[in-house]
């Protein structure tokens, strides 16, 4: 897929659309893009895998040490993930006089990552105090390429105080040392219970006779291959060569079942009965099910399944890092982060914003009341802690050789 088939401003959701975009343009990030990613930056080998993880003691106080208040950050974000209105950020100026300039200019994280990858390794500025990636490859070349401020907690007392607790300890940036989330999303498994009559539980559904011919999968690899794992008992973010393969052989045996494996076209294939069940993206079933009346389940299977984060960085150059982890901080503010979490319909970070969520819906009526309450009482948009339970992150690579071996063993399966 290509940013060309990102949808247009006529898709942004109001209360009552669905919201799709986000999550399609993530999925056009990952390895797919590796290779002209890793050659058009010259990164190979310059970045040691898993290096960033820890900060030395003294960094944050290196880093943050005689910084200023500028009084604006230029803030770089993906599309659809703001509402174009910014009330959020309009508040955030009338409260501390910083104004902020954003901009929807990330639409792929190897392009990105390929785009200021120069001027962070040159210690130039890119153009932006904040931006926000995702935990994806590129994360771990920013953070091990040193290329993000390590962040000073001091003075981040929301996030401190109304971080969930599964948004402090990341297996791909432990601590918050370098990041903390934006919105999150959940991977699992979505069906039309009119069709399968019968409630979906396992991802052995997803390879269930009974539905041949009505099955989705992915078509992106990282996202398909999580599924091989789990389906044969390996954890994604710890699986190794071997489990791939085991994996692989499991999506082949199959593949005789598959409908089709789908981009973003899975959820109208779903709505229009092309397929009963199909590898799912939470926000998408949430806002289809708002947006169209229809009542399709989502599920993490028992196995489980994946959850992805963006994540709100500081570039090691930025102008005003001072400004931009003010800006950060003002995000985990329980009112802000439902004004934030009502529109986009993903994963909030922020707990009690589910309750702020519920008190304005209280305010509201008709549709506006409706809609409003059905994101805070989502499970899809607030999961309980046994859903989160069973989430888990992606393969992660330890050396590119091993980033190009994945790659070869599940992309034929998509392919052939």
């Amino acid at each position: 897929m290509s940013a060309s088939n990102l949808p247009d401003g006529a898709l942004l959701r109001g209360l009552t659309q669905r919201r799709i975009g986000r999550r399609d343009a993530l999925r056009i990030s990952g390895l797919s893009a590796l290779g002209a990613t890793l050659a058009a930056c010259g990164v190979q080998g310059k970045a040691k895998p898993g290096a960033g993880a820890s900060v030395a003691p003294d960094a944050v106080a290196k880093y943050w040490t005689g910084k200023t208040k500028v009084g604006h950050v230029d803030f770089a974000n993906w599309p659809l993930y703001m509402d174009p209105k910014k009330p959020e950020l309009a508040t955030f100026t009338k409260e501390t006089g910083i104004t902020v300039t954003y901009k929807e200019v990330i639409q792929e994280m190897g392009p990105w990552f390929a785009k200021v990858q120069p001027q962070l390794a040159a210690g130039q500025s890119i153009g932006y105090d904040l931006m926000v990636i995702t935990n994806s490859i590129q994360f771990a070349q920013f953070r091990d390429s040193g290329f993000l401020a390590p962040l000073d907690h001091s003075k981040l007392p929301n996030f401190t105080k109304n971080a969930g607790a599964q948004y402090t300890k990341e297996a791909y940036d432990p601590g918050n040392v370098y990041s903390v989330p934006w919105a999150s999303g959940m991977t699992g498994i979505a069906y039309d219970e009119t069709k399968t009559k019968r409630p979906i539980t396992k991802l052995a559904d997803l390879w269930d006779p009974a539905f041949k011919g009505k099955i989705g999968m992915f078509s992106d690899t990282q996202e398909l291959a999580n599924f091989g794992l789990l389906k044969v008992g390996a954890n994604p973010d710890k699986s190794t060569s071997s489990d791939w393969d085991k994996a692989a052989k499991e999506l082949k045996a199959q593949k005789p079942l598959v409908r089709k494996y789908y981009d973003q076209s899975y959820i109208d294939a779903l709505g229009n009965g092309e397929v009963w069940i199909t590898m799912a993206w939470s926000g998408d079933v949430f806002q289809k099910n708002l947006s169209d009346g229809t009542n399709f389940k989502f599920v993490i299977p028992e196995e489980g399944g994946t959850i992805w984060t963006d994540n709100m960085t500081i570039p090691i150059t930025a102008k005003a890092p001072l400004d931009a982890i003010t800006l950060m901080d003002f995000f985990y503010r329980p009112d802000i982060a439902a004004s934030i979490a009502n529109f986009i319909g993903y994963v909030c970070p922020v707990p009690a914003a589910q309750a702020e969520m519920r008190a304005a819906a209280a305010k509201k009526k008709g549709t506006d009341k409706t809609s409003e309450l059905a994101a805070a009482d989502s499970k899809l948009v607030f999961p309980t802690d046994d859903v989160y339970a069973k989430l888990h992150y992606y393969v992660s690579f330890s050396n590119v050789d091993d980033q190009q071996t994945f790659q070869k063993t599940f992309e034929p399966i998509v392919l052939g």
